[in-house]
């Protein structure tokens, strides 16, 4: 029995909108949009049904979390199909989701009966505590490129720990990303009111951030976006977790097995078209094995298939839209233009853009594979491409690694461990791999970037106790308080 039924994706009283497959153009489905005043009556019931909520015991709260999680891999053939054919994703990508997606419910379970405080010790003569209490009404804006789980990573902990919640997806994947959770939920015997899917566009972000019942915002995209987003959360004194970009470095020491990295430097670029916020958008190799490390890379790019994901085994899809595809031709043709080498890829057909690497110096720059100040390197460009840069001291390398204005996460690849850990502790970053890609993440662990990658806000495991909870101090008197007045 399917799980989704479009007719639910109707009621909303914005514009209506296609669900289109980016790889055909195909129509998949026609839904409606939400309009602002969706949300004013989404957080007002929401608000409502939250205060029942959690009262309920936490064992029942974590049953409806777990039955979630299972329904999430009971329907993984039709919602699978979804995040491939809307999302653009390879079926790895999407099982990968799905698979997340069920164990960021399991986890959120397992939040429900944390414990949830701690005895203190007090001066007076009392009983002093904290509790964590529900934040109330939280708004969660998810973006389009990994929709199920960026969606899910909120709406499930937050949930678990006695919120409701109101989800804007990117209208792009408002199925996938939205109402897949919205039917999931609902049959995992959720409450009503208690989860509201309101795809829409920045108007219906903005009245998400500006209404007085939503006291906590999660926040994945843009870091221009995210700025706004957090301008206008602090103008209504609300929290606000903002997960943004990156242009995370992948270091590459001199003493690196490049036969075991280049599957790891091809996943840091191209996975799912490069449109991930931990891709690697700069490779800092040394300059002792950069030639080599530019050739290899190059002839693994030209052998990745690219095309239609859903109809054949390829590895990248399309990117998700024109607008994406002309912001990444556009910076790879401006690095072009500035000298940078075009050592593979740089062209597309219709949305399927090839894995690329660049690499060579700027005119204005000297040694081996300075990009200089090319656009492509600097800036992120949320496509398959990988610009190569050389270095010859770890000074250097992390020099360069730190002239990103980024800090989501970092990725060496040495036979020596302990320096690479050495090397990190110069570099601030919100994730660290070490032998291993930038594009890593896991329900049990904390997630998070700094600087222009985010606020230091943190997803995953017991962080979410924090992002999702407020804390009450509580004391209490066996008799009245005597002072002196």
């Amino acid at each position: 029995m399917a799980l989704l039924d479009p007719k639910d994706w109707l009621s909303l009283h914005g514009d209506p909108t296609e669900a289109v497959e980016p790889a055909t153009g195909e129509v998949l489905a026609t839904l409606t949009l939400a309009a602002p005043t969706d949300v004013a009556d989404a957080a007002a019931t929401a608000a409502a049904a939250q205060r029942d909520w959690a009262r309920r015991p936490y064992s029942e709260r974590a049953a409806v979390l777990r039955r979630a999680g299972d329904l999430l891999q009971q329907h993984a053939a039709e919602i699978g199909e979804w995040i491939v054919r809307e999302a653009g994703s390879v079926r790895g990508k999407a099982e990968f989701e799905l698979r997340t997606a069920a164990e960021e419910c399991y986890e959120a379970a397992a939040l429900a009966h944390r414990p949830l405080g701690q005895v203190l010790p007090s001066g007076a003569p009392r009983l002093s505590y904290t509790t964590r209490v529900p934040a109330g009404v939280v708004g969660v804006i998810a973006p389009f490129n990994v929709p199920l789980i960026l969606a899910v990573r909120s709406v499930a902990p937050a949930l678990a720990l006695g919120n409701a919640v109101v989800l804007k997806p990117d209208p792009r994947t408002a199925v996938c990303g939205g109402h897949v959770l919205a039917a999931v939920f609902a049959e995992a015997g959720l409450p009503a009111g208690l989860l509201h899917v309101l795809p829409g566009g920045a108007d219906v972000g903005r009245a998400l951030v500006a209404d007085p019942r939503v006291r906590v915002i999660s926040f994945t995209g843009s870091t221009a976006a995210g700025r706004s987003v957090g301008a206008l959360a602090a103008q209504h004194l609300k929290r606000a977790h903002l997960e943004l970009g990156g242009n995370s470095a992948f270091l590459v020491l001199e003493d690196a097995d490049l036969d075991a990295a280049m599957s790891t430097a091809a996943w840091a670029s191209f996975f799912h078209q490069g449109q991930v916020c931990m891709t690697a958008g700069r490779h800092l190799v040394h300059a002792s094995r950069y030639e080599e490390y530019v050739a290899r890379l190059a002839a693994k790019a030209d052998a990745l298939t690219v095309g239609d994901p859903f109809r054949a085994q390829v590895h990248l899809g399309p990117v998700i839209d024109r607008g994406q595809l002309g912001k990444i031709d556009a910076l790879v043709r401006e690095s072009a233009a500035a000298g940078v080498r075009i050592a593979a890829g740089g062209t597309h057909r219709e949305l399927f853009y090839r894995p690329t690497v660049l690499a060579d110096a700027d005119p204005d720059a000297t040694g081996p594979g300075s990009v200089g100040a090319s656009p492509a390197y600097c800036e992120e460009v949320f496509g398959p491409v990988a610009p190569v840069r050389a270095f010859r001291t770890l000074d250097e390398a992390v020099a360069l690694a730190n002239e990103s204005s980024y800090g989501l996460a970092l990725g060496v690849v040495t036979r020596d461990a302990a320096r690479a850990l050495e090397l990190a502790d110069r570099i601030p970053t919100g994730l660290l791999h070490i032998n291993d890609q930038t594009v890593n993440d896991e329900p049990v662990a904390a997630f998070g970037g700094l600087a222009d990658s985010g606020t230091g806000s943190r997803f995953g495991g017991e962080a979410n106790l924090d992002a999702f909870t407020e804390t009450r101090w509580t004391t209490v008197r066996a008799t009245p308080a005597a002072y002196p007045f």
